[in-house]
């Protein structure tokens, strides 16, 4: 019952270097991969999944936004859940039933099977992104979360890394069913790492049904009428919009005429994500040094130039730009995400890092789509086009972070 105790007295967290610390860093590891082998598993077979369904780019594509859309329609239901049992068994209980569901998916006799299936998995995934930066922030000392929470982040680019390198070598060999079935094992193996790994929560206390305390209601005010806040959710909702787009729709692209690429060569292309595991791994130390709203802008401006070095029409100029758009993506939602922990009211942290997770799906099943659109009907310099716009919203959301906290309530 320890993950239901009260808060210890006087708790700080626990700090960097720490045998407990690293515990939490490599159990959090663990859930990002769990969690993002799963999510975008069927990113990197989508041409052949077009094939099996003699269905458009935007239409397979759906097989993403589904996932990404039941992620976002219930990380609100995980917060508040989270909040009267504990943060480690919701994510314990939403990676058991994600994989699940996630063994299931190869099994589905068609389109409609498959998308249902990608929901509910996309549903149960949810408990993770949901929590994670609330559990970091009550159990690592305020002065190292930052680092804790780029590292967790790195954890996440190991998973979506991973998940799509071995559906699409999977794939290419005996068919992309197999190919989302084996990450699905990879997730059920990185389970087991994270229920060994992760020690007793020590700074969680429960919220009780009848109590002194804010309802959830007015914990939700709390996390939306700060405009800092509003702008990190704003952060999330472009940025992973433009950063799914270009990974929903690169894969066609150049297995098409152009570039003629096999599926595995193409899942390689995904190893690009070691950029954002270097990235979001060593963000924290910049940002206590230089300062999280300049570090964030500079990422989205990178991210924009890296969109556009794409429309390259070789591999010498095409995979540069995606090391650069993938390495100051991560590094800017390291920075955004660590940011709503240390600027959200200590009441009120779940709900905040739930409204930035909800916020970052929606931009995935969203924007991701409507980016298929573009790619259907004007082809891939306006899927660019539409990707450095989002940047470029971005930017002008961030402006409303120079607004200081105590703003948050009048």
């Amino acid at each position: 019952m320890g993950d239901i105790g009260g808060r210890e007295r006087h708790w700080r967290g626990h700090s960097a270097g720490s045998r407990e610390y690293r515990r939490i860093v490599a159990a959090m590891t663990a859930a990002g991969i769990a969690t993002f082998a799963q999510l975008y598993a069927v990113q990197a077979v989508l041409p052949g999944m077009a094939e099996t369904f003699s269905a458009s780019s935007s239409r397979v594509a759906l097989s993403v936004s589904f996932a990404t859309g039941g992620l976002a329609a219930c990380v609100l239901l995980w917060s508040g859940l989270a909040d009267r049992v504990g943060r480690v068994r919701v994510m314990t209980v939403s990676l058991g039933a994600a994989t699940l569901l996630g063994l299931a998916a190869p099994l589905a006799p068609g389109m409609g099977t498959l998308l249902a299936l990608r929901a509910a998995q996309g549903a149960a995934l949810g408990g993770v992104p949901a929590v994670a930066m609330a559990y970091l922030a009550e159990e690592v000392n305020p002065r190292h979360l930052s680092r804790a929470a780029g590292a967790y982040i790195a954890g996440n680019t190991v998973g979506g890394m991973a998940g799509r390198l071995v559906a699409g070598v999977v794939s290419d060999v005996a068919g992309w069913r197999w190919g989302i079935g084996a990450d699905s094992l990879l997730g059920l193996a990185a389970l087991a790492l994270f229920l060994t790994a992760v020690p007793r929560p020590r700074g969680f206390r429960p919220t009780r049904r009848r109590g002194s305390g804010p309802g959830l209601a007015r914990r939700l005010r709390d996390s939306v009428t700060d405009p800092g806040l509003v702008a990190l959710y704003c952060q999330a909702l472009f940025l992973m919009g433009g950063f799914v787009t270009v990974y929903n729709y690169l894969g066609f692209r150049m297995t098409g005429g152009e570039f003629g690429l096999s599926q595995t060569l193409v899942a390689f292309l995904f190893v690009t994500y070691l950029a954002g595991t270097v990235s979001s791994a060593a963000v924290g130390r910049v940002t206590e040094r230089t300062g999280r709203h300049t570090v964030l802008l500079v990422c989205v401006v990178m991210m924009a130039l890296g969109t556009l070095a794409l429309l390259g029409d070789s591999l010498a100029i095409v995979v540069p730009g995606l090391l650069v758009l993938t390495f100051f993506f991560f590094a800017a939602h390291a920075t955004a995400s660590g940011w709503v922990g240390h600027r959200a009211p200590a009441n009120a942290r779940a709900q905040a890092g739930a409204l930035y997770t909800l916020s970052y799906y929606l931009g995935s099943s969203g924007f991701g789509w409507l980016g298929g659109v573009f790619y259907d009907h004007v082809g891939w310099g306006g899927v660019v086009a539409y990707v450095v716009a989002l940047c470029a919203a971005a930017a002008l959301a961030g402006l409303a972070l120079v607004v200081p906290r105590s703003a948050r309530r009048r």
